[in-house]
Formats: C-alpha cells, structure tokens, sequence
C-alpha cells in the first residue's frame, strides 16, 4: 500500500471515530437525561464501580479533571446517593470512593438503555460483520491504551 494510500485511510478512519464518537456521545446523553444524571458523573460512576475504593487523586488522574473540579462533582454525587466516601482503615488521611447501591443501580439501568439502542443499530449487520468489528475495535483499543505512538 502507498504512503498516500495509507494516509488517506487513516484520514478516513480518523473521521469515522470521530462521527462515531459523536453520535455515541449524544445518544449518551440522550439516555442519561431519562435517568437525572449528567454524563460527567455517570463517567464517575463507570470509573469508581471498575476500581471500587479509588481514592480522589486516582480519580482525578483517570478522568482528566482538576482536583477542585472532581471535588464539586462528588460532592453533588454524594448528596444525590450515588457513592460516598469512607476513610481508608490504614491511612484516616486518605478518602476512598464506593459507589452506593443506588448508584449501582443507576449505572446498570444506563448501561442497558445505552446497549439495547446498540442491539438496533447492529441489528442491521451481518453476525460475521459484527464479530469482525469487534476483533479490530478491540485491536485499536490495545493498540491505543498501550501509548505506542506520541499524538
């Protein structure tokens, strides 16, 4: 394949993430609007469930966000029931997050709604279309969580 080749197919890729993200991201949204939470501390609570017991620094480092910011946003989680924060036994200094048995429920609700509009839209592929776009999403998930490439 040509360097221009290629380069015009990573342009093509890039776009289509792209569009993809955005579609994905509204229709995020969407859903979350029926479940009175923001997608901010629905990330939160996705990140908080996989790592139950992250401390705020973790969680500010795995979300991007400022310290302060991430702060008010647990605050308002907190006081909607959806996690709170217990005093790591070892260190008193150190706070943990836990997400609440409302939250957890929350997150499983989102996450059904958010997979059953996926169930309509693979619905319109073949099964083997389906399997392969699954093999290379999960190739360049690897290939882009390992930071091979500088951006």
């Amino acid at each position: 394949m040509g360097e221009a080749s290629f380069r015009e197919q990573v342009a093509v890729v890039e776009e289509l993430l792209r569009l993809v993200a955005n579609v994905v991201r509204k229709r995020g949204r969407d859903i979350l609007s029926d479940f009175d939470i923001t997608p901010p501390q629905f990330q939160a609570l996705l990140v908080v469930a996989d790592e139950e017991g992250i401390t705020m620094g973790e969680l500010c480092q795995r979300m991007y966000l400022a310290c302060s910011t991430a702060t008010d946003l647990i605050d308002r989680m907190e006081k909607a029931g959806l996690l709170s924060r217990e005093r790591d036994q070892q260190d008193r200094r150190v706070i943990r997050l836990q997400v609440s048995p409302r939250g957890h429920e929350i997150m499983k609700s989102v996450l059904e709604a958010r997979r059953r509009y996926l169930e309509g839209v693979l619905a319109h592929m073949d099964p083997g279309e389906i399997k392969a776009l699954t093999r290379s999403l999960q190739q360049v998930h690897q290939l882009m969580s390992k930071d091979m490439v500088p951006a």
